[in-house]
């Protein structure tokens, strides 16, 4: 194992971001040396006070379960900076320090087609995901998704039977299964792909957790395919941040009866790809991915809604400060639901509004 992944972990669990990190890399050199500096050398440095204590006191407990991890067969850390750093991570706002992977690295680095819907889709949702996993897996693409009960257990069955590659992001810590009940298809993703969190090693599934790892599904993919949603959902906020990452949104319609046809057509009328087959996915992406290093957020779809032209944006910049504020003191204050709440602290944090501390807590920058 790395000696410097010791390193890696402490300014990991610091929440040290990746602009924090290069001023210190600027001025210090290597992650070994930031990690073995006094106090006063990284508050000299910009850095919080909490995130000075943090790596001058790291948690021990925590970085050594990590380390004991990484022991284990296919089990990584891939950090910034480092070959096996997904390049595609690389163009989005706000990109993991680290990440732990179980599995193959290599799979990162692939051509890869994020889909996603509906945790209660209907029938018709789950054989459509399924069937269209199972296509573009087996014409070479990787199937990302989130591991979810519903469209992402299809879009990751669908890929594993054409015999592909598939991917999960995590919500929890890389060492859990969430829903339980999808254990079985965790081991199978990571024997034929990879199981990817960025959170430590025992982390629950926090509800803030799953809009800010939605950011890395769509990230690491040239496009991201809905399949059933309704209005208010967190699938069309990863559509969202695909169109701002600059990557590809393509949504299957569905029928005006079907309330989970209601978020995937509103998507389409803000200029998302309708898409009725494979072929129509594939005949966009193939060029992609011929030179997925190009692949730049310039691109990205700006009929989306921006942050702020929302009032319910301009209500939660008041409520935030620059002390660290829960995310329940906030679901108390605004009114809004948890899941709102995550979604759009996760829209601010990447325009470079609000910075995500430990413990579900929220910052204004600057």
């Amino acid at each position: 194992m790395p000696s410097h992944h010791r390193s890696w972990l402490i300014l990991k669990y610091a929440y040290l971001r990746i602009a924090e990190l290069q001023t210190l890399l600027d001025l210090y050199g290597t992650v070994d040396d930031i990690a073995g500096l006094p106090r006063s050398r990284l508050l000299e440095s910009g850095l919080s006070a909490e995130k000075c204590d943090a790596i001058v006191m790291p948690d021990e407990k925590a970085v050594g379960a990590a380390l004991d991890w990484l022991a284990g067969d296919n089990h990584h850390l891939v950090a910034w900076g480092q070959d096996t750093y997904p390049e595609m991570l690389t163009q989005i706002p706000g990109p993991p320090l680290a990440l732990f992977v179980n599995g193959s690295v290599d799979t990162l680095q692939l051509p890869a087609i994020a889909i996603i819907g509906s945790r209660n889709p209907t029938q018709g949702g789950l054989r459509n995901a399924h069937e269209f996993s199972k296509h573009l897996a087996g014409q070479g693409f990787v199937v990302v998704s989130g591991l979810a009960q519903g469209i992402d257990t299809a879009a990751h069955e669908g890929a594993l039977e054409a015999g592909g590659k598939t991917i999960a992001f995590l919500g929890t810590g890389i060492d859990r299964v969430y829903p339980a009940a999808n254990r079985r298809l965790a081991h199978a993703i990571a024997e034929d792909g990879a199981l990817v969190s960025e959170y430590p090693l025992g982390a629950p599934p926090e509800r803030w957790h799953f809009p800010e790892r939605n950011r890395l599904i769509s990230g690491l993919s040239l496009g991201t395919l809905v399949v059933e949603a309704a209005r208010r959902s967190g699938s069309l906020i990863t559509a969202r941040l695909a169109a701002e990452q600059g990557r590809e949104v393509f949504v299957l319609p569905g029928s005006i009866h079907n309330a989970l046809a209601r978020g995937c057509h509103e998507l389409i009328r803000q200029g998302a790809k309708l898409v009725e087959t494979a072929a129509d996915i594939l005949s966009e992406l193939r060029p992609l991915a011929g030179h997925m290093q190009e692949t730049t957020a310039e691109s990205a779809t700006k009929a989306l809604v921006a942050p702020e032209t929302d009032d319910d944006y301009s209500e939660l910049r008041r409520l935030l400060s620059h002390d660290p504020t829960s995310i329940d003191d906030l679901e108390k204050k605004s009114g809004l639901t948890i899941d709102q709440l995550s979604s759009m602290l996760l829209i601010l944090e990447l325009h470079g509004e609000v910075e995500s501390l430990s413990g579900g807590r929220y910052a204004l920058t600057g």
